[in-house]
């Protein structure tokens, strides 16, 4: 069991709503569950799910361990493009899930860790996530690093809490890009109102910063690349939304009129650069551009600036 300890630093918000915001991975479902459950004390007693909160009140969530899935290895492709004892680095395809979660217990990189792994992956995110030290998308493709021991994945994991870790990707969005390049400094937190979405919001937002160069201009779209500072979950989207060019081909923060099926957001994990966890060894990676991008591209070149 997992204890988290925060200090209340505003007031009359319902706990709920508040202990969800600050942890970000837990919906308000969740965490009123917790409540319920009276896994969730305020100043050491157990309340009710619709407490106001007061400033310097001290919050303590008590996260029971994940009950163990039936989550089955399975002989799955994998582009792997490097491997030693410590860590894997994976080009995942697009439309693959990397873990299991409700209604996606079979097809994703875990299960197909497990078969190509075995016992050799970290066991620090437990049993869904063994081995996932960041996450990318369904329909985001590229890469990511995979811990195969517990010494690997928590310096790795601090690397990516310092910034230390450095990710490009690649989009095609929606508009056409005036400037040459932007930063988009602009916090992100949970939707208010869905909680599968995520959003810019001063209110409950932690800071996140998204780096942008064009590439090529288009008549209506313009091909990038992102760099991203800060690692937020679908932060290039929500940015890139924010400012009013969304991904192409995303269903969830994009336009909904398409001339072009993609089948899912045009966005390409290509570079992944860090410092190996236990050698010290710089080690860059680069993939190509898959063949679902290029023919974007390729479709879109009759239509150049």
């Amino acid at each position: 069991m997992e204890e988290i300890k925060l200090v209340a630093d505003t007031a009359d918000l319902r706990i709920d709503s508040w202990i969800s915001e600050k942890l970000g991975d837990y919906s308000r479902t969740y965490v009123k569950k917790l409540i319920d459950n009276e896994s969730v004390l305020v100043n050491g007693k157990k309340i009710k799910s619709n407490y106001k909160l007061k400033v310097d009140d001290e919050v303590t969530v008590f996260v029971p361990d994940p009950v163990k899935l039936d989550v089955e290895a399975e002989k799955i492709d994998m582009d792997i493009v490097y491997e030693d004892k410590d860590i894997l680095v994976i080009n995942k395809p697009k439309g693959m899930v990397v873990h299991p979660a409700a209604g996606n217990y079979s097809g994703t990189l875990v299960n197909g860790l497990m078969d190509y792994c075995g016992d050799d992956l970290s066991d620090i995110n437990g049993v869904i996530r063994p081995g996932i030290v960041h996450r990318i998308d369904k329909d985001t493709s590229g890469l990511l690093v995979v811990a195969k021991n517990n010494k690997a994945h928590e310096k790795l994991t601090e690397m990516l809490k310092a910034h230390d870790i450095k990710r490009v990707y690649y989009a095609v969005v929606d508009g056409v890009i005036r400037e040459e390049s932007g930063k988009i400094d602009a916090p992100i937190g949970r939707h208010p109102v869905d909680r599968k979405k995520m959003a810019v919001s001063t209110k409950n937002g932690r800071h996140s910063v998204t780096y942008f160069k064009v590439l090529e201009r288009f008549e209506d779209a313009t091909f990038i690349e992102v760099r991203l500072e800060t690692g937020r979950t679908h932060q290039i989207r929500v940015h890139m939304s924010y400012i009013g060019y969304p991904v192409m081909g995303d269903e969830v923060y994009g336009r909904r009129n398409k001339s072009i099926n993609t089948d899912g957001q045009v966005l390409h994990a290509k570079i992944l650069e860090f410092i190996h966890p236990v050698s010290g060894e710089n080690m860059r990676f680069e993939v190509d551009l898959p063949h679902y991008f290029k023919e974007v591209l390729d479709l879109k070149q009759f239509k150049s600036l």
